[in-house]
């Protein structure tokens, strides 16, 4: 899947490139397995802007992911490979042996007539899924859960993939693509395999309207403002902040930690920031 770049027929052209789209099968989604997607536009139940540069931006329908992977003992086809507007990753169609069809993320290698099974007595090739107890130390996965049967929750991105490092009881440590090292428990079930789309990182949007198109607002700097709209705002000409870099409201930014505290942090072995240390 190669980044395709246009030749500079226009200012916005010269910039902007594309992933090719030569993987991708069909261009109309599986009717059944699409719902209507509402738009926010960063607004809460309140009406309140919560999410600032958010609003507009091509429709879209949401497709309906199977995160679970629980339909375990039935093969099932890969029918087809598609193009997901709400994510950066490819989906593919599959259809079970018993006629029920549903979306998945679509692993790097995957192709239109492959055979794709969950559970304990399946292969370990990309696009299965099983329990990580049931995989061999070393295997590269992706969609991953936080807790059994809840659905996967952690590297779902185009082109990331995590891999199972060890296993120790009911406990099994997975390196996470940002380098953190976690315990997860053993029962919980991942997908074997890289996720595809990987020169996704390598697009350039190239023009202001082509991230009007995702729904994205301009971002004004603070720098540019009044003193009374930004603690950054004021000066004559361009004038550095000084000081520490703030928020809109005045709270410290750029490398304060606003983790929170969770009940899950003990299951951390080592954090990326620590390993980027080193």
């Amino acid at each position: 899947m190669p980044v395709r770049n246009y030749k500079p027929t226009s200012p916005g052209r010269r910039g902007m490139s594309v992933v090719s789209f030569a993987e991708i099968t069909t261009d109309t989604p599986y009717k059944p397995l699409t719902e209507r997607l509402q738009k926010h536009a960063g607004r809460n139940n309140q009406g309140k802007i919560t999410l600032r540069h958010r609003g507009g931006g091509a429709k879209r329908l949401y497709r309906i992911i199977d995160w679970k992977r629980d339909k375990t003992g039935i093969p099932a086809t890969v029918q087809t490979i598609e193009y997901d507007p709400n994510r950066s990753a490819r989906i593919a169609l599959i259809a079970y042996a018993d006629g029920e069809k549903r979306y998945i993320l679509a692993p790097l290698g995957v192709r239109v007539g492959d055979r794709l099974s969950a559970g304990a007595g399946s292969e370990i090739r990309p696009g299965n899924a099983m329990q990580l107890r049931s995989m061999p130390v070393g295997t590269v996965i992706h969609n991953i859960e936080l807790s059994p049967g809840k659905g996967g929750q952690m590297v779902r991105s185009a082109g990331v993939a995590a891999q199972l490092m060890a296993k120790d009881g009911d406990y099994a440590t997975v390196r996470l693509p940002s380098g953190e090292l976690r315990r997860v428990h053993a029962d919980c079930t991942a997908t074997i395999g890289q996720l595809g789309n990987v020169d996704h990182q390598n697009v350039s949007i190239g023009k202001a309207g082509r991230a009007r198109w995702m729904g994205r607002r301009p971002t004004v700097r603070g720098s540019a403002m009044n003193p009374r709209d930004h603690p950054h705002g004021g000066g004559e000409g361009k004038s550095p902040i000084g000081g520490q870099p703030q928020t809109k409201w005045g709270k410290p930014a750029m490398g304060l930690r606003t983790r929170k505290r969770k009940a899950s942090d003990k299951l951390i072995v080592s954090r990326a920031r620590d390993r980027r240390r080193r």
